[in-house]
């Protein structure tokens, strides 16, 4: 499902797959995938599940499926840590980039891309500082204010917490749109979060069973 909202003169659509389009520019954008965040943890010695590239990388296969995609880029945090250069992880990832060979990749450099260093370079990903200038919109990875445009980042990993009657409560994944800074939810599984509040300056959208809906 596709939530549209206009920033600044622009529509973006909000996907379910956690990540966000700009149809004008046939851009998809993707906030904190942590490609190998699961190998990083394993290589630590922690029991932690397996799969979770494959499954991350079957989410994008969709997307581009989805949508006529000119570029695409990450908002931040492409790999976890010196762990993700595993040979699993990479294999999977340069797998995928064959079959995507000609698809513009630009990685907005976040603080975990710090630590695990620039992805290899026969991914052909584009590794810039933040922020890039585009249109009205200032792709960051941390959620800092710019002095002129719209920022459009990531890195908190928003969610926010429904509750129902009594103790029930469920915490699911979010974009956050603000006035000056909008927050896109993590792209990778087994990311966590950050709890978000919906407030008079800001707009909460959840995502869960593949839809996208604001929070009233």
């Amino acid at each position: 499902m596709v939530c549209s909202v206009t920033l600044e003169g622009e529509q973006l659509w909000l996907l379910a797959d956690k990540a966000a389009y700009w149809p004008a520019r046939q851009c998809l954008l993707i906030a904190d995938a942590h490609f190998g965040k699961a190998s990083a943890y394993r290589s630590l010695g922690q029991p932690v599940p397996q799969g979770t590239t494959s499954e991350n990388l079957q989410r994008l296969d969709r997307l581009l499926s989805a949508f006529p995609c000119a570029q695409v880029i990450f908002l931040g945090d492409f790999l976890h840590g010196p762990g993700s250069h595993a040979s699993g992880t990479l294999g999977a990832l340069r797998a995928w980039r064959a079959r995507h060979a000609q698809l513009p990749i630009t990685l907005i450099r976040g603080n975990h891309d710090q630590r695990a260093g620039d992805p290899p370079a026969d991914l052909r990903i584009e590794v810039v500082p933040e922020p890039l200038l585009m249109g009205p919109f200032a792709l960051q990875h941390e959620p800092d204010a710019h002095p002129s445009h719209h920022v459009l980042a990531g890195h908190v990993h928003p969610v926010y917490r429904l509750r129902g009657r009594g103790r029930q409560s469920l915490r699911l994944p979010c974009f956050q749109i603000g006035t000056r800074v909008s927050l896109l939810p993590a792209f990778g599984a087994f990311t966590g979060g950050y709890a978000v509040e919906l407030d008079n300056e800001r707009r909460i959208f959840v995502i869960g069973d593949q839809e996208v809906w604001p929070v009233q």
